[in-house]
C-alpha cells in the first residue's frame, strides 16, 4: 500500500513540475519523422529533470535558504570549470543532482510496487539521497585532488625557474620557458601558469598576471610563491634565487608529505580486496569439509 501511494504521488508531482507544455514538446519531438527532430538525451534531461526542479527550488527559495552550501559549491565549481562559469550554471547543476535523486526514488517506488517488495522503497530513499548529495561531495574531492596536483608540481617548476634566472634569463622569459615540454591542458598548474604567461605576452603587468594566477589557483602554497615573486622579481639574478630557495625547501617537504599520505591511502585501500580474497579462500577450503559432513 505504501509503495502504491508513494509511486503515484511521486509521479504526479513530477508530472506537475514538468508542466503540460514540456510533455507536449517531448511528444511532438518523439513523434517527428526526421532524424533531426529526435530529441537528444541531454535535451530530455534538461526538460524533464533540470528545468522542472530548478523552477521548484527557486519558487520555494531553497537556494536562498542554503546560500552558504551553495556558495561553497559555486566556488568549487569556479575552480574546476572553465572561465565564464556563472551562479545560474551552479544552480542548474544542483537542480540536476536533486532531480536525479528524485528520479531514482520514483523508479524504486514503482519497482517496489510491481515486485511487491517494500524494502526497495527504503533502498530508493537511500539511493536518492546519495545521488542528490554526490555532486557536492565529488566537487570537494576534485578540488582537493587539484590542490595536491599543484603542490606536487610546484617545486619542480620553482627549481626550473631558479635555474633559468640564475643562468641569466629574465623572470618573464624564465616563466615562459618553464612550460616547455609541458601539456598545459593536462595539468591545472600548467594551465594557469600558461594563462599567466599569455597575459604577460599580451602586455599585462606582472602584478596583474600574478594576482590572477594566484586567484585562479586558490592554493596557499601558490599564494606564497606569487608573493615572493612580486617582492623579488625586479631584483633578478642571485638575489631572486636566494629568495626562492627557502620556499623551495618547504615545497619539497610538502610534496614528500603528500606522497607519503597517498601511499598510506593506497595501502589502506588494498585491505578490502585482501579480506575479500581471504573470505573466498576460506569458503573454498571449508565447503568440501561441510559437504562431506552433511
Amino acid at each position: 500500500m505504501a509503495a502504491a501511494i508513494a509511486s503515484l504521488m511521486l509521479t504526479g508531482i513530477w508530472l506537475y513540475l514538468a508542466g503540460v507544455s514540456t510533455w507536449q514538446a517531448i511528444l511532438k519531438r518523439l513523434a517527428g519523422r526526421k532524424q533531426r527532430d529526435v530529441m537528444s538525451g541531454e535535451q530530455m534531461k534538461q526538460l524533464l529533470i533540470v528545468s522542472p526542479f530548478q523552477r521548484m527550488l527557486e519558487r520555494y527559495k531553497v537556494f536562498d535558504s542554503m546560500h552558504l552550501p551553495m556558495g561553497s559549491y559555486h566556488m568549487r565549481l569556479l575552480l574546476l570549470m572553465e572561465n565564464g562559469w556563472s551562479i545560474e550554471m551552479t544552480k542548474a547543476q544542483a537542480a540536476a543532482s536533486f532531480g536525479m535523486g528524485y528520479a531514482a526514488l520514483t523508479a524504486c517506488a514503482w519497482l517496489s510496487l510491481l515486485g511487491q517488495e517494500p524494502l526497495l522503497l527504503v533502498v530508493g530513499i537511500i539511493f536518492g539521497i546519495v545521488l542528490a548529495l554526490r555532486p557536492f561531495v565529488e566537487a570537494g574531492r576534485k578540488v582537493e585532488q587539484r590542490k595536491q596536483l599543484m603542490i606536487i608540481e610546484l617545486p619542480d617548476m620553482l627549481s626550473k625557474l631558479m635555474l633559468l634566472v640564475g643562468a641569466g634569463e629574465t623572470v618573464h622569459q624564465a616563466l615562459a620557458r618553464c612550460l616547455e615540454g609541458k601539456e598545459a591542458k593536462q595539468h591545472p598548474l600548467y594551465k594557469e601558469w600558461g594563462e599567466a604567461v599569455s597575459m604577460l605576452r599580451n602586455g599585462q603587468s606582472f602584478m596583474a598576471a600574478m594576482e590572477r594566477f594566484n586567484r585562479r589557483c586558490s592554493v596557499q602554497e601558490v599564494s606564497v610563491f606569487t608573493t615572493v615573486l612580486l617582492l623579488n622579481y625586479r631584483r633578478g639574478g642571485e638575489h631572486f634565487v636566494l629568495a626562492l630557495r627557502e620556499l623551495s625547501y618547504t615545497l619539497w617537504e610538502k610534496r614528500k608529505a603528500i606522497a607519503r599520505s597517498r601511499g598510506e591511502e593506497a595501502s589502506s585501500k588494498l585491505v578490502f580486496p585482501l579480506v575479500g580474497i581471504l573470505l573466498v579462500l576460506m569458503i573454498l577450503v571449508a565447503a568440501p569439509a561441510v559437504l562431506l559432513m552433511s
